[in-house]
């Protein structure tokens, strides 16, 4: 894995009006370091483009775009590099995307089909299979707090005098529990007047679409509850909410971080994966790529310090949102690798798993 300079971006405007040749020969060393990793010198460009050019010319054309911070030398007389603005810019304007092939797209449908398995299941499979096609590490992530899957029952059970159980059923069999305190005296009947009403307003939602709807109820005077059962709705909601904002309350899948050790030799190499897997290990942290990613229409690409996550490893990663029968991001999926990711090859691969993955969750 190459170290990239960390230049800053160029000026947009400066890029577009690069001409055909530069862009050619921009792009002959960009393909030449996503496949060697080394740099590239004007004698291996000429042999490249498909017109005739001189290597004068090539290297003039190389020190205009160096100036432009597309481009940086590693070593004196050396060759060249693409900065990380360099790769932004060929991957925003310059990278030719095709499609998956028939046979990927059924292999991976066939991998991350959902029949009689779990949600946790189907992802942990999506998250194996991107590794293997990649070979790179693939990564699922999703906040338990935004379940995918729809509540089937909720029941309020009586333990002691002081204490109950909220017991939360989910449409894919789940099953998840919290004790809570309650007022001295509670009836059986309260208890399930609160799970008749729950139950009433939460099958077939998640849990933030039943809670959104209780509060409106309880705030419209809706809900013909004495105030002991509305008080017992209440916090029963919010002891599940506060769980919600936990770390341990989301869910981070990675599979295949030994990829990220291939062909990796030089001592500098090693120390940026080490960082990388340190990463990977502060949950708490990685899981903000939820929020980053929230808005994202489609694969969205972070190269190198473009996230702090990864700023000191040197790594790429290649996500796209999932969502729910609402069209609610509930996750995200992808890819993390090296810079020099085959992008052509990969984005195809993330997008079209995050929409098989979403197929499955309506």
């Amino acid at each position: 894995m190459s170290d990239l300079s960390d230049k800053p971006r160029p000026a947009h405007g400066l890029i577009a009006d690069l001409n055909q040749r530069s862009r050619t020969v921009f792009r002959e060393i960009v393909e030449s370091y996503l496949e060697t990793g080394t740099p590239t010198g004007s004698r291996l460009i000429s042999s490249r483009l498909p017109f005739k050019l001189s290597s004068a010319s090539i290297r003039a054309l190389m020190g205009e775009l160096e100036a432009l911070g597309l481009l940086y030398a590693p070593h004196t007389s050396a060759g060249r590099l693409p900065t990380q603005a360099g790769l932004r810019f060929f991957v925003d304007a310059l990278l030719e995307v095709g499609g998956l092939t028939a046979d990927e797209r059924h292999a991976i449908e066939r991998r991350v089909h959902g029949h009689n398995r779990s949600v946790e299941d189907v992802l942990t499979e999506a998250s194996t299979m991107l590794s293997g096609l990649s070979r790179c590490a693939g990564l699922v992530a999703v906040s338990k707090g935004e379940s995918p899957s729809p509540l089937k029952h909720i029941e309020f059970v009586a333990l002691e005098p002081t204490r109950c159980l909220i017991v939360l059923v989910t449409e894919d069999g789940k099953v998840e529990n919290r004790v809570m305190e309650i007022p001295p005296g509670l009836t059986p009947a309260t208890l399930r007047q609160a799970t008749n009403y729950l139950n009433a307003r939460a099958q077939g939602r998640t849990l933030e679409e039943a809670a959104l709807l209780v509060r409106e109820d309880i705030a419209a005077h809706k809900a013909e509850l004495d105030n002991l059962t509305r008080s017992l709705v209440e916090a029963g909601l919010a002891s599940w909410a506060g769980d919600e904002a936990r770390a341990d309350s989301k869910v981070l899948i990675v599979r295949g971080q030994a990829n990220l050790l291939e062909n990796v030799s030089a001592q500098e190499d090693l120390e940026r994966i080490r960082k990388l897997f340190d990463a990977l290990e502060n949950k708490e942290e990685f899981l903000q790529l939820l929020s980053l990613a929230k808005d994202a229409d489609g694969v969205r690409i972070f190269i190198g310090a473009e996230t702090k996550l990864f700023s000191m490893s040197g790594s790429t990663l290649v996500v796209s949102p999932y969502m729910n029968a609402e069209e609610r991001m509930v996750g995200i999926l992808g890819v993390i690798g090296p810079t020099r990711l085959n992008y052509a090859r990969i984005i195809p691969m993330v997008d079209y798993t995050a929409r098989v993955v979403s197929r499955l969750l309506r």
